[in-house]
């Protein structure tokens, strides 16, 4: 005798909150009613919205030319970071990091202490986002966890809706990365040991100058650079750039030399060839007056001369996008 059979229920839908369509499986039918799948309807602007690219991620945050720095540019620094609504029960501090042991995205520490990475892949194209969902669950965890890597949601926070926007950004250039271990006089161990041994051996030598904003010396075998992040509209700054190297003022002294720019996460940053002598002490005073002809460069509004414009087309083709 065959076996009955029993009566199909169907799964039960998600409905209509509000108008709001509920996220469902990408091959499952979309709450809309549309009768195509999810993935092909209403989940279509949601993956959208998660993986379309900002080119400007940290606009609006303190320090913006700094976030771009560390991420691009420095080896090892770390910054204490104040947020919006306070900290929460058993998190004495929360800071951000350039790497983190085994490149984690972030760890909370026995202590309770929140470090946030960097310099890592993110899940979707915004970088603010990423970094914020990344908080968000650094905050929640286990003191003493690492915490992997997430996919934010689409509309979910971003670095600017968590951090204080009035409080100060002060990075704190590291020679290594010792700042890993949470005790100074504890010795770092298995794992975490061989990362930092490999980590240091290829830092190189960077420190962030004084006077002026997002401008980053580096120390290498041939020659020393000076890396400046700056904030200005590309197009003027170009034409600024152009006409000072026209003029003969785009170095920051003898033996300098202006020698191109990259772009980075919506900003320019032009790069210096320095000599191996000059330090990074030695490049406050001519960065601070280099910042000075550059602020009258830019007020100009006159069109750029024919050597104005050679020098522009020759900065413009020495440029390199990163990000």
């Amino acid at each position: 005798m065959a076996k009955k059979r029993r009566p199909q229920t169907k799964a039960a839908t998600p409905q209509l909150v509000d108008g709001e369509v509920p996220v469902v499986g990408a091959r499952e039918p979309c709450p809309c009613g549309s009768g195509r799948r999810y993935k092909a309807c209403h989940g279509r602007a949601a993956a959208h919205a998660v993986t379309e690219l900002v080119h400007r991620p940290f606009e609006g945050l303190p320090g913006e030319a700094d976030w771009v720095a560390l991420r691009e540019l420095v080896p090892a620094a770390t910054v204490e970071l104040t947020l919006k609504d306070g900290l929460p029960e058993g998190v004495p501090v929360v800071k951000l990091a350039t790497v983190l042991p085994m490149a984690w995205p972030a760890l909370r520490r026995d202590n309770g202490e929140v470090l946030l990475g960097l310099q890592n892949d993110t899940a979707s194209g915004d970088i603010s986002r990423d970094l914020a969902d990344t908080l968000q669950r650094a905050l929640a965890a286990e003191p003493g966890s690492p915490v992997d890597t997430g996919r934010p949601a689409p509309d979910g926070p971003r670095l600017q809706d968590l951090l204080d926007l009035e409080a100060p950004f002060a990075p704190e250039v590291h020679s290594g990365f010792e700042f890993w271990v949470e005790d100074a006089e504890q010795a770092a161990t298995g794992e975490v040991a061989a990362s930092l041994e490999r980590a240091n051996s290829a830092a190189i030598p960077t420190a962030r100058l004084s006077g002026v904003e997002g401008a980053y010396w580096c120390e290498t075998p041939e020659k020393n650079h000076l890396r400046w992040v700056m904030t200005h509209p590309e197009e003027r700054l170009l034409d600024a750039l152009a006409r000072l190297h026209a003029a003969g003022g785009s170095s920051l002294g003898d033996d300098t030399r202006l020698v191109g720019s990259f772009r980075a996460h919506g900003l320019t940053v032009p790069v210096w060839d320095l000599p191996s002598s000059m330090t990074s002490e030695d490049c406050e005073k001519p960065a601070a007056a280099f910042a000075e002809r550059l602020a009258e460069a830019l007020e100009s509004t006159a069109p750029l001369t024919a050597d104005e414009r050679k020098a522009r087309s020759g900065l413009a083709n020495r440029q390199v996008t990163l990000s």
